[in-house]
């Protein structure tokens, strides 16, 4: 006999296998012995109160030894062949799940990826800690796995579409990933674990007759009467076929390739701040009401920040528990940082990117067109500049203690910190735009209030945060999905303005590539 039952229990029963045996047997009033296995399916925790607990739903094997205990149900991919193809452009998330349902639907991917693969990008974006050298087709944005491969694998999504999550998510299981995935509530792989994840769906590709070329940088569309035919890369070499727009918040080379081909773009609210870095101890002291932390049996806290000054959203983003901040510039001339945990989420920091919201009419339209649908763009790039600048035009980043940040005052030394490149001391409080900076002292004025500590002496600003999401969106057809003028073109994941992490990035390269099927 199989059931599945509902426990709330505390963190340590949670963890332990015979104490939740226990807890389950007392649950169904039957002898422990006749339990001959369990398994968690689903797991959240709940540290409302003072008293934190664990809300778990346990598959029960009563009376009968299981035949099988994975929770994957494996995506059958068979190859494909040449007959019908596409051309995905990135592998970042959405363009590696666009990939993997053209194959399913049997189409042909053809990937074309500017950087170089998961592990061959690793020295180029150690260089930019140590030589302060950023190579503008292979850094932590660009390359095999896109911004996500070297994030920690947040798979947490607000989507509705709990079919298409449960998917994704499957089909990272299934190429690797912990199942852990498919049973916690704020699921994540971690940066030491997804690049072999992405690795595994690339073999999954190019073993059902796919193709993924590294270091081709797209520098062309081929339209032909208003419709994609294809793609020129910038050692003059030409792919046919219909076109996945998949290149991520942050290939601005092709914004600008899209304007010069007079292709429809619009300028897309984004968020703009730092990162805030603090003790991990502390936020566990925060989040679970206790002075020893978060003890034996639970994560690394977490949490998440929201509130609203002079009508414009302040809140936290992509938040690390048990991680470290990296350096995410992707060309010269850039101060960017982003966050990241590994998989154990086992460092002694706790950060998070704290924006604030920024809508298209919050800044002024330019003299041209290009100048105003490219506005939010431009504004990205002189904030990142002022900080590279001001760093000396290094990535050592400027810093600023949070507590002096609140009230706009110096700080005269800093604590340690994760980010590798190192920080100096600096008036982030001046550096950010006036309404930028107001606007976040503020918040984080309302932050403590609900969270009395988390305004701290020991938490630092280090800046600046700029790529929260694309500064354009590439608008499409709301059915059909392709560019609302040029027919065979599929704006597709974060970097058309439709997405937001791996998952919905994901999500949208599945719907996008089963759209395309539908044409040809």
């Amino acid at each position: 006999m199989q059931e599945t039952i509902e426990l709330r229990v505390d963190p340590r029963t949670a963890a332990e296998d015979m104490l939740l045996r226990a807890a389950a047997s007392t649950h169904m009033r039957i002898d422990a012995n006749r339990i001959k296995h369990l398994r968690i399916t689903k797991r959240s925790i709940d540290a409302r109160q003072r008293r934190v607990m664990v809300n778990l739903s346990v598959k029960l094997w009563v009376d009968e030894e299981p035949e099988n205990i994975s929770l994957i149900t494996p995506v059958n991919y068979t190859p494909v062949n040449g007959d019908r193809q596409a051309i995905v452009v990135g592998a970042g998330p959405a363009g590696l799940f666009a990939a993997l349902r053209l194959i399913e639907l049997g189409i042909r991917p053809i990937i074309l990826e500017r950087g170089k693969d998961v592990d061959s990008r690793r020295k180029d974006m150690a260089r930019i800690s140590r030589e302060n050298i950023v190579d503008p087709d292979s850094n932590y944005c660009f390359g095999e796995g896109g911004a996500g491969a070297y994030s920690d694998g947040k798979l947490y999504t607000r989507s509705k579409k709990r079919g298409s999550v449960d998917k994704i998510l499957n089909i990272l299981a299934q190429h690797g990933a912990s199942e852990d995935i498919l049973v916690d509530a704020h699921p994540h792989i971690g940066t030491d674990r997804l690049p072999a994840v992405i690795k595994a769906i690339r073999n999954t590709i190019t073993d059902c007759g796919g193709e993924v070329h590294f270091s081709s940088r797209v520098t062309e569309l081929i339209i032909e009467n208003s419709e994609a035919k294809g793609v020129r890369t910038a050692d003059g070499k030409t792919f046919f076929g219909p076109v996945i727009l998949a290149t991520g918040h942050s290939a601005r080379d092709v914004y600008n390739m899209l304007m010069k081909q007079n292709i429809t773009m619009e300028p897309k609210g984004l968020a703009i701040g730092v990162r805030l870095e603090h003790p991990q101890m502390l936020i566990d002291q925060l989040r679970y009401h206790s002075r020893e932390g978060r003890g034996k049996y639970l994560p690394a806290a977490e949490y998440t920040m929201l509130t609203r000054v002079d009508g414009r959203g302040v809140y936290s983003f992509c938040m690390c528990p048990g991680g470290f901040i990296i350096p995410a510039a992707s060309a010269e001339g850039q101060l960017v940082v982003n966050g990241m945990s590994p998989a154990s989420r086992g460092t002694r920091w706790a950060n998070s990117g704290m924006v604030v919201e920024i809508l298209p009419e919050d800044i002024p339209d330019g003299n041209t067109p290009e100048e105003t649908v490219l506005k939010m763009m431009h504004m990205q790039e002189r904030i990142e500049r002022t900080f590279w600048e001001e760093a000396g035009r290094t990535q050592n980043a400027p810093a600023q203690r949070m507590d002096d940040f609140v009230n706009s005052r110096p700080s005269a030394d800093l604590p340690s910190t994760s980010y590798p490149p190192g920080i100096h001391p600096a008036r982030i409080d001046r550096l950010l735009p006036k309404g930028i900076a107001r606007r976040l002292q503020e918040g984080f004025k309302d932050f403590d209030k609900k969270n009395r500590g988390f305004l701290t002496h020991e938490a630092v600003l280090i800046g600046a945060e700029t790529r929260t999401s694309s500064p354009v969106r590439i608008p499409r057809d709301n059915e059909a999905l392709s560019h609302i003028s040029i027919r065979g073109l599929y704006p597709c994941g974060e970097g058309a303005g439709y997405a937001g992490g791996i998952v919905s990035a994901a999500i949208d390269g599945d719907r996008v590539a089963e759209a395309l099927a539908a044409t040809i």
